[in-house]
């Protein structure tokens, strides 16, 4: 329960944290900077915080390759991610990213070479035609640029969530936070030499919000991760749709069409039967393994 709350509560943050992305674009933010800024200030609290109660040795790993690989798998899928709420609508871009765990299964099947049954490849297949019931015919609602960042941010999802569940078993959520946001934010600063940090108060404020936003969704996320499995946590990511509905009624004047609440339903019933049948599994593995 404990581990479903927090998965709750992160989906809470991140709508938030997607919510500012979308306003900073459209004043004017380039998306490179946000990043910089959603990643230095992470990186920077939690320092500050260690520091101050003398604990920066939480920090310490031995597994900086992996913390390595992982900041270069999230970063690009950053980019994604926060580059398409900036393209399409926020509850659309939700939608879109629910489909991280289809991928997940296609990437089990694939480089895992793990045996996926019936129930999984029809989730597959369900989810694949709430996509193409969302992408509709009306490509002035939603570009098919749009389109292919969205399903691009959800495949590095399911990438970053298996990234995730390894560093677990090792690592504190705190140290997977640090490592991900300083390795980095020294790689997106680098595009600051060609776009400045010229703001106002107001845009400082947005930025500065993405960044504590942000800082807490990954904690949330990850911790739910270290309690709980991914194929029950996950559940509650559905939550965000109705967020993300809510902040782009009330802040753009957009609902979604008809065509997005149809496909939304699919996708989210391929996500629940994807945990379903993943949960199902993880305790036919515990039985054979205490029988």
């Amino acid at each position: 329960m404990l581990a479903l709350a927090l998965r709750l509560a992160a989906m809470l943050m991140l709508s938030v944290m997607l919510l500012l992305v979308k306003m900073t674009g459209e004043r004017g933010v380039s998306l490179p900077e946000t990043m910089f800024w959603r990643q230095a200030i992470p990186a920077l609290l939690l320092a500050i915080w260690l520091a101050g109660k003398g604990q920066l040795g939480r920090l310490a790993t031995k597994r900086p390759w992996i913390h390595a690989r992982r900041a270069a798998i999230g970063t690009t899928g950053m980019f994604m991610t926060l580059g398409v709420v900036q393209i399409l609508p926020l509850a659309e871009s939700t939608v879109l990213g629910f489909t991280a765990p289809i991928f997940a299964v296609i990437l089990s099947a694939v480089m895992l070479k793990e045996h996926v049954g019936p129930w999984r490849w029809t989730a597959v297949a369900l989810g694949l035609t709430g996509v193409i019931v969302i992408a509709g015919p009306d490509r002035g609602h939603l570009p098919l640029f749009g389109l292919a960042v969205g399903i691009g941010a959800a495949f590095f999802v399911a990438l970053v969530s298996i990234q995730l569940r390894d560093l677990g078993r090792t690592e504190e959520p705190l140290t997977v936070v640090f490592w991900f946001s300083a390795m980095s934010a020294p790689v997106l600063a680098l595009f600051l030499l060609r776009t400045g940090v010229h703001h106002d108060a107001v845009q400082w404020a947005m930025l500065a919000g993405i960044g504590v936003t942000g800082l807490f969704a990954q904690i949330l996320m990850t911790a739910a991760l270290r309690l709980g499995a991914v194929s029950s946590v996950i559940v509650m990511d559905y939550s965000q749709f109705g967020w993300a509905t809510l902040w782009g009624a009330v802040f753009f004047g957009n609902l979604p069409p008809a065509t997005t609440w149809t496909g939304a339903p699919l996708i989210c019933a391929a996500g629940l039967i994807i945990a379903w049948r993943e949960h199902a599994l993880s305790k036919e593995r515990a039985a054979l393994l205490n029988a």
